[in-house]
Protein backbone atom coordinates (compact mmCIF):
# COMPACT_ATOMS: atom_id res chain seq x y z
CA UNK A 1 0.00 0.00 0.00
CA UNK A 2 1.31 3.42 -0.93
CA UNK A 3 1.23 6.03 1.80
CA UNK A 4 1.21 9.76 1.17
CA UNK A 5 2.33 12.40 3.61
CA UNK A 6 1.40 16.08 3.57
CA UNK A 7 4.00 18.20 1.90
CA UNK A 8 5.58 20.67 4.24
CA UNK A 9 5.85 24.15 2.83
CA UNK A 10 9.00 26.05 3.59
CA UNK A 11 8.25 29.40 5.18
CA UNK A 12 10.08 32.27 3.46
CA UNK A 13 11.61 33.26 6.77
CA UNK A 14 13.35 29.88 6.87
CA UNK A 15 15.31 30.47 3.68
CA UNK A 16 18.96 30.57 4.73
CA UNK A 17 19.92 33.21 2.17
CA UNK A 18 17.20 35.67 3.07
CA UNK A 19 18.32 38.50 5.41
CA UNK A 20 16.53 38.39 8.76
CA UNK A 21 16.39 42.13 9.41
CA UNK A 22 14.34 44.68 7.51
CA UNK A 23 17.51 46.67 6.98
CA UNK A 24 19.18 43.71 5.31
CA UNK A 25 16.11 42.90 3.24
CA UNK A 26 15.80 46.47 1.94
CA UNK A 27 19.52 46.58 1.17
CA UNK A 28 19.35 43.25 -0.67
CA UNK A 29 16.36 44.47 -2.68
CA UNK A 30 18.18 47.69 -3.62
CA UNK A 31 21.24 45.65 -4.63
CA UNK A 32 19.12 43.39 -6.84
CA UNK A 33 17.30 46.29 -8.47
CA UNK A 34 20.59 48.15 -8.98
CA UNK A 35 22.11 45.18 -10.76
CA UNK A 36 19.01 44.66 -12.89
CA UNK A 37 19.05 48.32 -13.93
CA UNK A 38 22.72 49.30 -13.98
CA UNK A 39 24.31 46.23 -15.60
CA UNK A 40 22.25 46.43 -18.83
CA UNK A 41 22.62 50.21 -18.75
CA UNK A 42 26.41 49.86 -18.48
CA UNK A 43 26.59 47.40 -21.36
CA UNK A 44 24.44 49.67 -23.50
CA UNK A 45 26.49 52.71 -22.53
CA UNK A 46 29.70 50.90 -23.54
CA UNK A 47 28.27 50.01 -26.90
CA UNK A 48 27.09 53.56 -27.47
CA UNK A 49 30.47 54.95 -26.40
CA UNK A 50 32.35 52.67 -28.78
CA UNK A 51 29.98 53.64 -31.57
CA UNK A 52 30.48 57.32 -30.84
CA UNK A 53 34.24 56.90 -30.96
CA UNK A 54 33.93 55.17 -34.32
CA UNK A 55 31.64 57.93 -35.58
CA UNK A 56 34.20 60.50 -34.43
CA UNK A 57 36.80 58.82 -36.74
CA UNK A 58 34.42 58.98 -39.71
CA UNK A 59 33.68 62.64 -38.99
CA UNK A 60 37.39 63.46 -39.06
CA UNK A 61 37.78 61.64 -42.38
CA UNK A 62 34.79 63.48 -43.91
CA UNK A 63 36.07 66.80 -42.68
CA UNK A 64 39.56 66.20 -44.09
CA UNK A 65 38.11 65.04 -47.42
CA UNK A 66 35.96 68.16 -47.64
CA UNK A 67 38.91 70.44 -46.89
CA UNK A 68 41.07 68.72 -49.54
CA UNK A 69 38.27 68.97 -52.14
CA UNK A 70 37.93 72.70 -51.45
CA UNK A 71 41.71 73.18 -51.76
CA UNK A 72 41.71 71.27 -55.09
CA UNK A 73 38.91 73.43 -56.47
CA UNK A 74 40.84 76.53 -55.42
CA UNK A 75 44.05 75.22 -57.04
CA UNK A 76 45.92 75.21 -53.75
CA UNK A 77 46.46 71.47 -53.42
CA UNK A 78 50.13 70.55 -53.69
CA UNK A 79 51.93 67.25 -54.00
CA UNK A 80 52.78 65.86 -51.51
CA UNK A 81 49.61 66.72 -49.60
CA UNK A 82 50.03 68.13 -46.11
CA UNK A 83 47.55 66.42 -43.70
CA UNK A 84 48.27 68.29 -40.46
CA UNK A 85 45.08 70.34 -40.68
CA UNK A 86 42.90 67.50 -39.26
CA UNK A 87 44.28 65.42 -36.34
CA UNK A 88 44.16 61.67 -36.91
CA UNK A 89 44.02 61.94 -40.72
CA UNK A 90 47.31 61.01 -42.42
CA UNK A 91 46.16 59.29 -45.61
CA UNK A 92 45.18 61.44 -48.61
CA UNK A 93 45.02 60.56 -52.32
CA UNK A 94 43.81 62.68 -55.21
CA UNK A 95 42.73 60.34 -58.05
CA UNK A 96 41.88 61.52 -61.53
CA UNK A 97 39.06 60.20 -63.69
CA UNK A 98 41.45 57.80 -65.33
CA UNK A 99 42.37 56.38 -61.91
CA UNK A 100 45.77 58.06 -62.02
CA UNK A 101 47.25 59.36 -58.80
CA UNK A 102 47.52 63.16 -59.05
CA UNK A 103 48.69 63.85 -55.47
CA UNK A 104 49.08 61.97 -52.23
CA UNK A 105 50.30 62.27 -48.70
CA UNK A 106 53.74 60.92 -47.83
CA UNK A 107 52.32 57.83 -46.06
CA UNK A 108 50.72 56.48 -49.26
CA UNK A 109 53.12 57.91 -51.83
CA UNK A 110 53.74 55.40 -54.64
CA UNK A 111 50.71 53.28 -53.79
CA UNK A 112 47.85 52.65 -56.24
CA UNK A 113 44.37 53.97 -55.41
CA UNK A 114 43.40 52.89 -51.92
CA UNK A 115 39.94 51.74 -53.02
CA UNK A 116 37.82 51.23 -56.10
CA UNK A 117 34.90 53.18 -54.59
CA UNK A 118 33.91 56.11 -56.82
CA UNK A 119 31.15 58.44 -55.58
CA UNK A 120 28.56 59.38 -58.16
CA UNK A 121 27.25 62.86 -58.97
CA UNK A 122 24.04 62.04 -57.10
CA UNK A 123 25.94 60.82 -54.02
CA UNK A 124 29.20 62.82 -54.03
CA UNK A 125 30.52 61.55 -50.69
CA UNK A 126 30.91 57.92 -49.60
CA UNK A 127 32.58 56.20 -46.66
CA UNK A 128 34.55 52.98 -46.83
CA UNK A 129 36.83 50.90 -44.59
CA UNK A 130 39.50 48.94 -46.40
CA UNK A 131 42.35 46.64 -45.47
CA UNK A 132 43.69 46.12 -49.01
CA UNK A 133 47.19 47.40 -48.29
CA UNK A 134 48.98 45.43 -45.61
CA UNK A 135 51.55 48.19 -45.13
CA UNK A 136 48.83 50.57 -44.00
CA UNK A 137 46.63 48.13 -42.20
CA UNK A 138 42.93 48.88 -42.04
CA UNK A 139 41.97 52.47 -42.83
CA UNK A 140 38.74 54.46 -42.80
CA UNK A 141 38.36 56.58 -45.90
CA UNK A 142 35.93 59.20 -47.00
CA UNK A 143 35.66 59.50 -50.80
CA UNK A 144 34.52 62.93 -52.10
CA UNK A 145 34.03 64.18 -55.70
CA UNK A 146 35.76 67.52 -56.26
CA UNK A 147 33.06 68.67 -58.72
CA UNK A 148 29.78 67.54 -60.26
CA UNK A 149 31.30 66.75 -63.66
CA UNK A 150 31.73 63.18 -64.84
CA UNK A 151 35.51 63.70 -65.18
CA UNK A 152 35.85 65.16 -61.70
CA UNK A 153 38.75 64.19 -59.50
CA UNK A 154 38.10 62.05 -56.43
CA UNK A 155 39.75 62.63 -53.08
CA UNK A 156 40.30 59.82 -50.59
CA UNK A 157 41.09 61.05 -47.04
CA UNK A 158 41.20 59.18 -43.77
CA UNK A 159 43.33 57.42 -41.26
CA UNK A 160 44.05 54.05 -39.74
CA UNK A 161 41.40 52.32 -37.64
CA UNK A 162 42.56 53.04 -34.12
CA UNK A 163 40.94 52.39 -30.77
CA UNK A 164 41.50 54.86 -27.98
CA UNK A 165 42.03 51.86 -25.79
CA UNK A 166 41.73 48.10 -26.20
CA UNK A 167 38.24 46.67 -26.16
CA UNK A 168 38.90 44.66 -22.98
CA UNK A 169 40.14 47.72 -21.12
CA UNK A 170 37.22 49.76 -22.39
CA UNK A 171 34.70 47.16 -21.18
CA UNK A 172 36.56 46.81 -17.87
CA UNK A 173 36.25 50.57 -17.31
CA UNK A 174 32.49 50.47 -17.72
CA UNK A 175 32.28 47.36 -15.53
CA UNK A 176 34.16 49.20 -12.77
CA UNK A 177 31.83 52.18 -13.11
CA UNK A 178 28.77 49.95 -12.85
CA UNK A 179 30.26 48.16 -9.83
CA UNK A 180 30.98 51.49 -8.12
CA UNK A 181 27.43 52.70 -8.74
CA UNK A 182 25.95 49.46 -7.40
CA UNK A 183 28.21 49.68 -4.32
CA UNK A 184 27.14 53.29 -3.70
CA UNK A 185 23.46 52.30 -4.02
CA UNK A 186 23.93 49.43 -1.55
CA UNK A 187 25.86 51.63 0.91
CA UNK A 188 23.25 54.40 0.67
CA UNK A 189 20.39 51.93 1.18
CA UNK A 190 22.14 50.41 4.22
CA UNK A 191 22.84 53.81 5.78
CA UNK A 192 19.46 55.37 5.04
CA UNK A 193 17.56 52.29 6.20
CA UNK A 194 19.62 52.16 9.38
CA UNK A 195 18.98 55.82 10.09
CA UNK A 196 15.27 55.40 9.35
CA UNK A 197 14.93 52.30 11.55
CA UNK A 198 17.04 53.69 14.40
CA UNK A 199 13.92 54.98 16.26
CA UNK A 200 12.36 51.53 15.85
CA UNK A 201 15.40 49.96 17.52
CA UNK A 202 15.12 52.53 20.34
CA UNK A 203 11.44 51.63 20.75
CA UNK A 204 12.29 47.92 20.80
CA UNK A 205 15.04 48.41 23.39
CA UNK A 206 12.78 50.49 25.63
CA UNK A 207 9.95 47.98 25.38
CA UNK A 208 12.38 45.13 26.11
CA UNK A 209 13.47 46.95 29.28
CA UNK A 210 9.87 47.60 30.36
CA UNK A 211 8.49 45.14 32.90
CA UNK A 212 5.06 44.66 34.37
CA UNK A 213 6.12 46.10 37.72
CA UNK A 214 7.08 49.48 36.24
CA UNK A 215 5.05 50.79 33.30
CA UNK A 216 6.03 54.42 33.79
CA UNK A 217 8.74 54.38 31.10
CA UNK A 218 7.97 55.75 27.64
CA UNK A 219 9.60 55.14 24.28
CA UNK A 220 11.29 58.08 22.52
CA UNK A 221 9.08 59.85 20.01
CA UNK A 222 10.92 61.02 16.87
CA UNK A 223 9.86 64.36 15.37
CA UNK A 224 7.50 64.50 12.43
CA UNK A 225 4.31 62.67 11.56
CA UNK A 226 5.59 59.66 9.64
CA UNK A 227 4.72 56.03 10.32
CA UNK A 228 7.46 55.56 12.93
CA UNK A 229 6.47 58.72 14.82
CA UNK A 230 2.85 57.57 14.87
CA UNK A 231 3.99 54.12 16.01
CA UNK A 232 5.94 55.66 18.92
CA UNK A 233 2.94 57.76 19.96
CA UNK A 234 0.68 54.72 19.77
CA UNK A 235 3.10 52.67 21.89
CA UNK A 236 3.28 55.43 24.52
CA UNK A 237 -0.51 55.72 24.53
CA UNK A 238 -0.77 51.95 25.01
CA UNK A 239 1.77 52.04 27.86
CA UNK A 240 -0.17 54.84 29.50
CA UNK A 241 -3.41 52.88 29.28
CA UNK A 242 -1.67 49.79 30.67
CA UNK A 243 -0.22 51.87 33.50
CA UNK A 244 -3.63 53.33 34.31
CA UNK A 245 -5.20 49.89 34.08
CA UNK A 246 -2.52 48.51 36.36
CA UNK A 247 -3.15 51.36 38.79
CA UNK A 248 -6.86 50.63 38.81
CA UNK A 249 -6.16 46.94 39.28
CA UNK A 250 -3.79 47.63 42.15
CA UNK A 251 -6.32 49.98 43.74
CA UNK A 252 -9.01 47.33 43.37
CA UNK A 253 -6.75 44.71 44.95
CA UNK A 254 -5.83 47.14 47.70
CA UNK A 255 -9.52 47.82 48.28
CA UNK A 256 -10.19 44.10 48.50
CA UNK A 257 -7.36 43.62 50.98
CA UNK A 258 -8.59 46.63 52.95
CA UNK A 259 -12.11 45.21 52.90
CA UNK A 260 -10.92 41.85 54.19
CA UNK A 261 -8.83 43.53 56.89
CA UNK A 262 -11.63 45.86 57.96
CA UNK A 263 -14.22 43.10 57.93
CA UNK A 264 -12.10 40.78 60.04
CA UNK A 265 -11.20 43.65 62.37
CA UNK A 266 -14.65 45.14 62.90
CA UNK A 267 -16.97 42.16 62.58
CA UNK A 268 -15.11 39.93 64.97
CA UNK A 269 -16.29 41.74 68.12
CA UNK A 270 -20.08 41.83 67.46
CA UNK A 271 -20.06 38.29 66.14
CA UNK A 272 -18.18 37.10 69.20
CA UNK A 273 -20.59 39.01 71.48
CA UNK A 274 -23.63 37.56 69.71
CA UNK A 275 -22.20 34.06 69.94
CA UNK A 276 -21.44 34.50 73.66
CA UNK A 277 -25.00 35.63 74.37
CA UNK A 278 -26.49 32.70 72.45
CA UNK A 279 -24.18 30.16 74.12
CA UNK A 280 -24.98 31.53 77.54
CA UNK A 281 -28.71 31.35 76.80
CA UNK A 282 -28.29 27.76 75.65
CA UNK A 283 -26.36 26.80 78.79
CA UNK A 284 -28.76 28.56 81.18
CA UNK A 285 -32.13 28.71 79.49
CA UNK A 286 -33.99 29.04 82.81
CA UNK A 287 -32.07 32.24 83.65
CA UNK A 288 -32.44 33.88 80.20
CA UNK A 289 -34.95 36.60 79.44
CA UNK A 290 -35.97 35.81 75.87
CA UNK A 291 -37.15 39.35 75.03
CA UNK A 292 -33.91 40.87 76.28
CA UNK A 293 -31.86 38.28 74.41
CA UNK A 294 -33.73 38.89 71.16
CA UNK A 295 -33.39 42.67 71.49
CA UNK A 296 -29.63 42.41 72.04
CA UNK A 297 -29.25 39.91 69.18
CA UNK A 298 -31.21 42.13 66.81
CA UNK A 299 -29.11 45.13 67.82
CA UNK A 300 -25.96 43.17 67.07
CA UNK A 301 -27.39 42.02 63.73
CA UNK A 302 -28.31 45.62 62.86
CA UNK A 303 -24.80 46.63 63.78
CA UNK A 304 -23.33 43.90 61.58
CA UNK A 305 -25.61 44.80 58.69
CA UNK A 306 -24.66 48.48 58.89
CA UNK A 307 -20.96 47.71 58.99
CA UNK A 308 -21.21 45.28 56.08
CA UNK A 309 -23.17 47.79 53.99
CA UNK A 310 -20.57 50.49 54.62
CA UNK A 311 -17.68 48.12 53.92
CA UNK A 312 -19.22 47.02 50.63
CA UNK A 313 -19.75 50.63 49.60
CA UNK A 314 -16.14 51.48 50.44
CA UNK A 315 -14.90 48.50 48.44
CA UNK A 316 -17.04 49.53 45.46
CA UNK A 317 -15.79 53.13 45.54
CA UNK A 318 -12.15 52.16 46.13
CA UNK A 319 -12.25 49.56 43.35
CA UNK A 320 -13.05 52.24 40.80
CA UNK A 321 -16.31 50.66 39.68
CA UNK A 322 -17.55 52.87 36.81
CA UNK A 323 -20.92 54.50 37.41
CA UNK A 324 -23.09 56.67 35.22
CA UNK A 325 -22.62 60.37 35.94
CA UNK A 326 -25.70 62.63 35.89
CA UNK A 327 -26.42 66.26 36.59
CA UNK A 328 -27.24 66.64 40.28
CA UNK A 329 -28.85 69.80 41.66
CA UNK A 330 -27.09 70.00 45.01
CA UNK A 331 -29.60 72.38 46.60
CA UNK A 332 -32.58 70.28 45.53
CA UNK A 333 -30.85 67.13 46.81
CA UNK A 334 -30.32 68.75 50.22
CA UNK A 335 -33.91 69.98 50.34
CA UNK A 336 -35.36 66.57 49.48
CA UNK A 337 -33.08 64.63 51.85
CA UNK A 338 -33.64 66.91 54.83
CA UNK A 339 -37.42 66.96 54.22
CA UNK A 340 -37.69 63.16 54.55
CA UNK A 341 -35.54 62.82 57.66
CA UNK A 342 -36.84 62.84 61.22
CA UNK A 343 -33.80 64.06 63.16
CA UNK A 344 -33.68 64.77 66.87
CA UNK A 345 -32.47 68.35 66.25
CA UNK A 346 -33.72 70.94 63.74
CA UNK A 347 -31.73 71.53 60.57
CA UNK A 348 -31.26 75.10 59.32
CA UNK A 349 -30.81 75.50 55.58
CA UNK A 350 -29.10 78.14 53.46
CA UNK A 351 -29.29 76.99 49.83
CA UNK A 352 -28.23 78.65 46.57
CA UNK A 353 -30.52 77.78 43.69
CA UNK A 354 -29.08 76.25 40.52
CA UNK A 355 -25.94 74.72 42.06
CA UNK A 356 -25.47 71.76 39.71
CA UNK A 357 -22.63 69.23 39.87
CA UNK A 358 -21.82 66.14 37.81
CA UNK A 359 -21.91 62.91 39.79
CA UNK A 360 -23.72 59.79 40.93
CA UNK A 361 -26.96 60.90 42.56
CA UNK A 362 -27.03 58.15 45.19
CA UNK A 363 -23.44 58.81 46.21
CA UNK A 364 -23.95 62.57 46.46
CA UNK A 365 -26.94 61.83 48.69
CA UNK A 366 -24.79 59.50 50.76
CA UNK A 367 -22.30 62.33 51.39
CA UNK A 368 -25.07 64.49 52.80
CA UNK A 369 -26.61 61.63 54.80
CA UNK A 370 -23.35 60.66 56.49
CA UNK A 371 -22.46 64.26 57.32
CA UNK A 372 -25.95 64.88 58.74
CA UNK A 373 -25.79 61.66 60.79
CA UNK A 374 -22.41 62.70 62.15
CA UNK A 375 -23.64 66.22 62.95
CA UNK A 376 -26.85 64.96 64.63
CA UNK A 377 -24.83 62.65 66.87
CA UNK A 378 -22.58 65.42 68.14
CA UNK A 379 -24.71 68.60 67.99
CA UNK A 380 -26.25 70.11 71.14
CA UNK A 381 -29.06 72.27 69.74
CA UNK A 382 -29.03 72.63 65.94
CA UNK A 383 -27.40 71.64 62.66
CA UNK A 384 -26.72 73.99 59.72
CA UNK A 385 -26.52 72.93 56.05
CA UNK A 386 -25.37 75.39 53.39
CA UNK A 387 -25.05 75.10 49.62
CA UNK A 388 -23.20 77.83 47.74
CA UNK A 389 -20.88 78.31 44.79
CA UNK A 390 -18.03 80.59 43.76
CA UNK A 391 -18.37 80.30 39.98
CA UNK A 392 -16.01 77.31 39.72
CA UNK A 393 -16.86 75.04 42.65
CA UNK A 394 -19.98 74.04 44.46
CA UNK A 395 -19.69 73.92 48.25
CA UNK A 396 -21.71 71.82 50.69
CA UNK A 397 -21.20 72.87 54.34
CA UNK A 398 -22.59 70.88 57.29
CA UNK A 399 -22.06 72.43 60.74
CA UNK A 400 -22.99 71.50 64.29
CA UNK A 401 -22.69 73.21 67.67
CA UNK A 402 -21.07 70.29 69.47
CA UNK A 403 -17.62 69.96 70.99
CA UNK A 404 -15.74 70.31 67.68
CA UNK A 405 -12.70 68.38 66.55
CA UNK A 406 -9.16 69.07 67.67
CA UNK A 407 -6.89 70.28 64.88
CA UNK A 408 -4.53 67.32 65.42
CA UNK A 409 -7.39 64.88 64.74
CA UNK A 410 -8.89 66.52 61.64
CA UNK A 411 -7.12 64.13 59.28
CA UNK A 412 -7.50 61.02 61.41
CA UNK A 413 -11.29 61.19 61.51
CA UNK A 414 -11.42 60.23 57.83
CA UNK A 415 -9.59 56.96 58.48
CA UNK A 416 -11.59 53.80 58.92
CA UNK A 417 -12.64 52.84 62.47
CA UNK A 418 -10.84 55.80 64.02
CA UNK A 419 -11.66 56.30 67.71
CA UNK A 420 -11.32 59.76 69.25
CA UNK A 421 -12.59 60.85 72.65
CA UNK A 422 -15.88 59.79 74.14
CA UNK A 423 -17.81 62.68 72.60
CA UNK A 424 -17.11 61.48 69.04
CA UNK A 425 -16.58 57.74 69.39
CA UNK A 426 -18.21 55.09 67.28
CA UNK A 427 -20.25 53.81 70.21
CA UNK A 428 -22.73 56.67 69.85
CA UNK A 429 -24.44 55.03 66.89
CA UNK A 430 -21.98 55.17 63.99
CA UNK A 431 -20.14 52.36 62.28
CA UNK A 432 -16.84 54.22 62.22
CA UNK A 433 -16.94 54.26 58.40
CA UNK A 434 -19.21 57.19 57.63
CA UNK A 435 -16.53 59.86 57.19
CA UNK A 436 -14.25 57.43 55.35
CA UNK A 437 -17.09 56.83 52.90
CA UNK A 438 -17.60 60.57 52.50
CA UNK A 439 -13.91 61.13 51.75
CA UNK A 440 -13.74 58.34 49.15
CA UNK A 441 -16.90 59.50 47.37
CA UNK A 442 -15.66 63.10 47.28
CA UNK A 443 -12.31 62.01 45.85
CA UNK A 444 -14.07 59.85 43.25
CA UNK A 445 -15.92 63.03 42.14
CA UNK A 446 -12.68 65.05 41.89
CA UNK A 447 -13.57 67.05 44.95
CA UNK A 448 -12.07 67.88 48.34
CA UNK A 449 -13.31 67.80 51.94
CA UNK A 450 -12.07 69.82 54.89
CA UNK A 451 -13.07 70.18 58.48
CA UNK A 452 -12.68 73.26 60.67
CA UNK A 453 -14.44 75.05 63.52
CA UNK A 454 -17.98 76.33 62.92
CA UNK A 455 -19.25 79.72 64.04
CA UNK A 456 -21.23 77.98 66.79
CA UNK A 457 -18.07 76.31 68.09
CA UNK A 458 -18.68 72.81 66.75
CA UNK A 459 -17.34 71.07 63.66
CA UNK A 460 -17.94 72.29 60.12
CA UNK A 461 -17.36 69.97 57.16
CA UNK A 462 -16.84 71.67 53.77
CA UNK A 463 -17.20 69.60 50.62
CA UNK A 464 -16.05 71.23 47.35
CA UNK A 465 -17.09 69.68 44.03
CA UNK A 466 -16.48 70.98 40.48
CA UNK A 467 -19.42 73.11 39.37
CA UNK A 468 -20.93 71.48 36.30
CA UNK A 469 -23.07 74.38 35.07
CA UNK A 470 -22.77 78.03 36.00
CA UNK A 471 -26.10 79.35 37.32
CA UNK A 472 -27.79 81.76 34.92
CA UNK A 473 -28.79 84.27 37.60
CA UNK A 474 -27.75 85.43 41.04
CA UNK A 475 -28.01 82.95 43.95
CA UNK A 476 -31.49 82.79 45.48
CA UNK A 477 -32.91 81.00 48.48
CA UNK A 478 -34.90 77.80 48.00
CA UNK A 479 -38.02 77.57 50.12
CA UNK A 480 -40.25 77.21 51.90
CA UNK A 481 -40.05 73.44 52.25
CA UNK A 482 -43.04 71.53 53.61
CA UNK A 483 -42.50 68.72 56.09
CA UNK A 484 -39.34 67.80 57.90
CA UNK A 485 -37.83 69.33 60.98
CA UNK A 486 -35.99 72.29 59.53
CA UNK A 487 -35.97 76.05 59.16
CA UNK A 488 -34.83 78.31 56.35
CA UNK A 489 -32.18 80.79 57.36
CA UNK A 490 -31.78 84.17 55.77
CA UNK A 491 -29.61 83.85 52.69
CA UNK A 492 -26.46 85.75 52.04
CA UNK A 493 -24.55 85.27 48.80
CA UNK A 494 -21.06 83.79 49.18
Amino acid sequence: MRMSFPRRRLHPGAWPWRPRSIRGQVTALVALLSMLLLVPSGVLAGMVARQELANAGWLDARRAAGLMAAADRAGRLNDPVVTSSVPGVNVVQVVGPDRRILASSPEVRGLPPLTDLQPSADDPQRDVETCAHTSLGCVRLSAVRVGPDEDSDIIYAGGPVRMVMPTGVFDALFAVQVGVLISIAIWAAWKITGRTLRPVEAIRAELAATNVNDLSSRVPEPPGDDEIARLARTVNSTLERLENSKGRTERALAAQRQFASDASHELRTPVAGLRAQLEEAKMHPQDTDLDTLLDRALNDVDRLQAVMTDLLLLAKIGGGTPRAMDEVDLSETVRMEVSRRADRLPVRLRLARGTVVKGVDTQITRILTNLLDNAQRHARNAVMVEVRHDGRHAELLVSDDGDGIAEADRERIFERFTRLDASRCRDRGGTGLGLAIVRDIVRAHDGTIEVDTADAGGARFTVRLPLHRRPSGPPTLIGPIPGGQMTLAAFSAP
